[in-house]
């Protein structure tokens, strides 16, 4: 049987890591007071879930895949702009939760990923079915990356070389996950835990805020880091990153504490069978609720139609997507499913605003 699946996907990295994890000898990966989601080892979400072997039995058991065409010969959008300074927010779907968020005079980058898999091995393990929709060459200083998590899919680590390399950007990754990146001899780190913040090259504040995930990528190492979305601050109002998710009232707590959403990056893929992934991946319908509740001006699609890892087919996202704004009569709703290489731009708003003190790293 050929593996498959985001449960899939987290079998094939536990099968590769080192018979030492198997031992269960656990280091906590970050130093902290005990919280409502940590204690003192692990972390946790505010809403428990467990998901065993039984479940991933099932779903092996049961399967109804979509279907998937893999063309890696499509072409890459137009390379970006070097910079976007006119009070303007560009954001460039690269691909699966890979933006290019360009305000400010800032290049940021989200989970990015430029390998051919999302996997610890070059030979197993999920495989793009598109190439990244803009060419790595093709990108502009890139001066912070942030990684929601560190699932092989978001945390690439020889992508995240290459930037390294090549832009020296600031990384800034969940409590815990800096260890994998000074493992990789990746300089230039900061960790953050939920709603802590870091001040930005241009004076704005980013926060790591909570999401309902999980974390892992070997069989000894589940949930030693946090998981995250994270709120960029820009003069035209907050910008939202979900990273990876399900459906909870973290969204509502974020608008709660940050307001209305300039923008908001939202994953809408990887979401049947929901009995087995609702409690870590939303489905269109969630996403539209979560858009809905961010009061988002402007909401992209991301985590989809790039690597196989559920049962809901390569273009299913995008058709629930506006099938779903359509029974609704949500016609108006500004969401749309992100499409490999093609930017989507906000004009400046007329009452922006300077970005303040409140972040603190």
């Amino acid at each position: 049987m050929r593996l498959r699946g985001v449960v899939a996907g987290g079998v094939l990295a536990a099968l590769a890591a080192t018979t030492l994890l198997l031992a269960g000898c656990v280091s906590p990966r970050w130093e902290g007071p005990p919280s409502d989601h940590f204690d003192g080892t692990r972390f946790h979400n505010k809403t428990p879930f467990d998901v065993g072997l039984g479940d991933l039995l099932r779903f092996y058991a049961t399967r109804d895949p979509g279907e998937w065409v893999r063309n890696l010969l499509l072409p890459p959008g137009v390379p970006p702009s070097q910079r976007v300074d006119d009070g303007s927010l560009r954001l460039t779907f690269v691909n699966h939760a890979t933006v290019l968020v360009q305000v400010d005079g800032m290049n940021l980058l989200t989970d990015p990923i430029w390998s051919e898999r999302a996997s610890p091995l070059s030979w197993a393990g999920p495989r793009r079915y598109r190439p990244p929709g803009i060419r790595f060459s093709d990108l502009p200083p890139i001066d912070v990356v942030v990684i929601s998590h560190n699932h092989y899919d978001h945390l690439d680590i020889p992508t995240l070389r290459r930037l390294a390399t090549i832009h020296q950007p600031v990384f800034v990754v969940p409590a815990g996950d800096q260890v994998l990146l000074e493992e990789a001899g990746i300089a230039q780190v900061v960790a953050l835990d939920w709603w802590q913040s870091h001040r930005l090259v241009n004076g704005c504040a980013l926060t790591a805020v909570p999401v309902r995930h999980w974390s892992g990528r070997t069989l000894g190492d589940r949930n030693l880091s946090l998981w995250a979305g994270y709120v960029i601050e820009s003069a035209g109002g907050p910008i939202y990153f979900a990273g990876d998710t399900g459906y909870d009232d973290h969204f509502a707590d974020a608008h709660a504490r940050f307001g209305p959403m300039r923008a908001a990056l939202l994953p809408i893929g990887a979401y049947k069978p929901r009995w087995l992934t609702a409690y870590q991946h939303m489905d269109p319908s969630d996403a539209i609720r979560a858009h809905i509740e961010l009061q988002a001006a402007f909401s992209l699609g991301i985590h989809h139609g790039t690597f196989e890892l559920a049962d809901d087919g390569m273009h299913e996202p995008a058709a629930q997507l506006a099938r779903v704004q359509r029974a609704h009569a949500l016609h108006d709703m500004r969401f749309a499913a992100g499409v490999e290489g093609s930017a989507y731009s906000l004009a400046a708003k007329e009452q922006s605003r300077p970005c303040n003190s409140q972040g603190t790293s």
